[in-house]
């Protein structure tokens, strides 16, 4: 039988550098990427996406990605469902927030208390929407480290 490739979970986070929650998808992304589902997910870059990368692109088309957006313009969801596909999930800072109750979370540069524990909701959701593309179970160690925990 052939060795066919582990089938991974692409993450897009938003390049949103003027506002506080783009700094968020980007801290959360690399929660995931490195501590909660180093195995099972890879990154995607947006602005490489956007000029052309057909590496990036053709990923998209061909496994699940999830789109992390920091507001309700969703530029990473809206880019690659126009160059590559729809992605199979699309989650929005901003909506997490108001559903955690978070306040003020900081600013680009520096994140508050509150802006980390936002970004720790957010890979939490990430991981669960990997676990649930990927149809894994969750670990209990897993439960320790996940939203709202660091």
């Amino acid at each position: 039988m052939p060795d066919l490739p582990k089938k991974k979970v692409g993450l897009i986070s938003c390049s949103g550098e003027e506002l506080p929650e783009g700094t968020v998808t980007r801290r959360a992304v690399r929660k995931v990427l490195e501590t909660l589902r180093p195995d099972d997910t890879v990154t995607l870059c947006l602005p490489l996406f956007l000029a052309g990368g057909e590496g990036e692109r053709a990923f998209a088309r061909h496994y699940p990605t999830i789109a992390v957006d920091g507001c309700e313009k969703r530029c990473a969801a809206l880019a690659t469902e126009k160059y590559s596909a729809k992605p199979a999930a699309s989650i929005v800072v901003t909506e997490i927030a108001k559903e955690c109750g978070c306040g003020a979370i900081g600013t680009t540069r520096r994140l508050n208390a509150e802006g980390l524990r936002l970004a720790d909701e957010v890979a939490g959701k990430i991981m669960e929407e990997t676990d649930q593309l990927l149809k894994k179970k969750r670990k209990d160690s897993d439960k320790e480290s996940g939203p709202g925990k660091p």
